[in-house]
């Protein structure tokens, strides 16, 4: 496809059309209530949201695409000035409310979008996406794949959503007691918290954005914002800290709950008690969440982890996992690929992967062999890097969270999975000048 005929989810070049996949701050950087560079295409939920996110927003600019419906949008060839037609169709992503997947074929072929995603094995929305995407197919091959890399290592492997909401409704049962707080975006894990207050009997406190949200997806009973109401409050990741529930312990007992694919792993500044850290460091541990082949080994398995006398971090993930992946890549078998994730901390190529899945384009194999020669490179960068502490801070600016770089022996055995590779740049940036990480809503 021609540079400057569409964007997705990227808001600062100019092109003819835009394509939103979800609402999650991470991609709409750039975009904001006095957006007019053009249309916006996006789906029916995602477009109800804009009013919320983005109050003032100019509704003129937003074009609704049905999910599942062939929708035909008239563009211009940058190189010969003459239309062009794209045909594009929308799918159900089930990652966040109006989150999409996006299929345009043209002049330029087939190219399949994802955005963020998670389709599992056993999920009925997933198996409508999945036949929805292959009636568009109709037979035909991807020639390029956009994909949602953010667990695209063999390392992450998790359950499925359903049983981690059992396990954290078992978790608040076993303390009547106590306050609960849960730590989420502003926007999904909300069939997580409609869970949780269905087996429970009982409403959720939500913060009033918040509020407003689950009013425009049409949740109008189990939330609200007067805490006399339920001891379960769904809280904003910027707000959620050992040092937060330290200090809710002094006026009530009470646990903190993260559900998430990247949880916060508690590490002491000093002594060996961890249970007087106030230090998070993000890593994820599937020790207790092991799996044979693409099943679980129970379906009552524990994954659950307390890294502090107040913390639980469960493995809730809105973004699909490495097997997951595996499989969408089978089902769509494209003749190229391409992560959509591609951070300054991180580098997970897809290509690495699945190289015997695909095609093999003229920029794979090259590809490959850099990549494999970086990971070397950073392995033997790795083996002499001290720990030091850096600082990682919220997209609100008022929350820090102090952590420790892993030891030279941690290093050295992340270094080791290909699949994950930190830049040089990344390296010197956590050493010399700390980590920020710009938006909170990365964090699934």
């Amino acid at each position: 496809m021609e540079k400057g005929m569409i964007s997705l989810d990227q808001w600062s070049e100019t092109s003819q059309a835009y394509f939103l996949s979800h609402f999650h701050a991470d991609h709409t950087k750039g975009l904001s209530s006095k957006w007019n560079k053009g249309l916006i295409y996006c789906s029916p939920i995602t477009a109800k949201l804009f009013p919320v996110k983005f109050p003032g927003f100019r509704v003129s600019l937003i074009r609704v695409l049905e999910v599942g419906s062939l929708h035909s949008i008239p563009l211009v060839s940058p190189s010969t000035g003459s239309q062009t037609i794209i045909q594009v169709t929308t799918i159900d992503a089930h990652h966040c409310p109006g989150a999409v997947m996006y299929l345009f074929r043209g002049e330029f072929g087939c190219v399949l979008f994802t955005g963020d995603f998670r389709w599992e094995r056993t999920s009925e929305r997933a198996l409508m996406g999945k036949s929805m995407l292959l009636n568009a197919l109709g037979g035909e091959k991807v020639d390029f794949l956009h994909l949602d890399n953010t667990y695209c290592n063999p390392s992450y492997s998790f359950p499925r959503r359903e049983v981690i909401a059992r396990q954290i409704v078992k978790i608040i049962a076993s303390h009547p007691e106590h306050d609960v707080i849960i730590a989420i975006n502003t926007l999904g894990k909300e069939d997580l918290l409609l869970h949780i207050a269905s087996a429970l009997n009982t409403k959720i406190w939500v913060w009033p954005e918040r509020l407003q949200i689950m009013h425009v997806l049409g949740f109008f009973d189990v939330f609200t914002t007067n805490t006399s109401l339920t001891r379960i409050r769904a809280v904003p990741f910027y707000s959620f800290s050992v040092d937060t529930l330290e200090g809710l312990n002094t006026i009530r007992p009470t646990i903190g709950i993260m559900p998430s694919g990247l949880p916060w792993v508690v590490r002491p500044d000093s002594g060996n008690d961890p249970s007087r850290s106030s230090s998070l460091l993000v890593s994820y541990d599937i020790s207790n969440c092991n799996t044979k082949g693409n099943h679980l080994q129970s379906e009552e398995l524990s994954c659950v982890r307390k890294f502090h006398k107040y913390i639980y971090t469960l493995p809730y993930s809105d973004h699909s996992c490495f097997n997951e992946i595996l499989e969408f890549v089978k089902l769509v078998q494209p003749l190229n690929i391409k992560g959509i994730v591609s951070s300054s901390s991180c580098c997970i190529d897809p290509r690495y992967h699945f190289r015997d899945l695909h095609g093999q384009d003229e920029c794979n194999e090259p590809s490959i062999k850099k990549f494999q020669q970086q990971s070397e490179k950073f392995q033997q960068e790795t083996l002499n890097t001290s720990p030091e502490k850096f600082v990682t801070k919220s997209s609100k600016g008022s929350h820090k969270i102090h952590t420790q770089l892993r030891t030279e022996r941690s290093l050295r055995r992340k270094s080791g999975y290909l699949g994950l590779l930190m830049s040089r740049v990344s390296i010197l940036r956590r050493r010399k000048r700390g980590v920020k990480i710009l938006e909170v809503d990365i964090v699934d």
